[in-house]
Order: C-alpha cells, then sequence, then structure tokens
C-alpha cells in the first residue's frame, strides 16, 4: 500500500510540476507541489512535518529554477 501511495504521489508531483505562468506562480505552485510530496514520504518514514518542510523548501527552489529556466536566464 505505501508503494502504491508514494507512486502515485511522484506521478502527480511530476505532471504537475511548476504549473503557473509568473514567476510566482510557478514559485508558490512547486513549494506547494513539495510540501505534499515530502509529507506523503515522511508520513511512510515516520516524520511527516519534517518531509513537508524539507520538500517545500526544495519544491519552492525547483519551482523558481524551472521559471528562470523558462525565461531564458538559466542555460
Amino acid at each position: 500500500m505505501r508503494v502504491r501511495t508514494l507512486t502515485l504521489v511522484v506521478a502527480a508531483s511530476l505532471t504537475l510540476a511548476a504549473c503557473g505562468e509568473t514567476t510566482g506562480t510557478r514559485t508558490v505552485s512547486g513549494g506547494l507541489i513539495g510540501a505534499g510530496g515530502g509529507a506523503a514520504i515522511g508520513a511512510i518514514a515516520g516524520n511527516a512535518g519534517l518531509g513537508a518542510v524539507i520538500g517545500a523548501g526544495v519544491g519552492l527552489a525547483g519551482g523558481y529554477l524551472y521559471d528562470q529556466q523558462k525565461k531564458g536566464n538559466l542555460n
């Protein structure tokens, strides 16, 4: 059951990665998706709160970097 849940969370995260048109929306959506994925993985590992915090940080950074790449600021 845990493997199935993790698979669904990863698939949803990849599908919805950094949705949005502006820097703010891409960054926030990345953070929210990261927090959800981190919470799910953290729950499996035993600490959902810590997983959510780490996932949110990684998601925020990923959303911002994705936005900058789409704008041509990163190669």
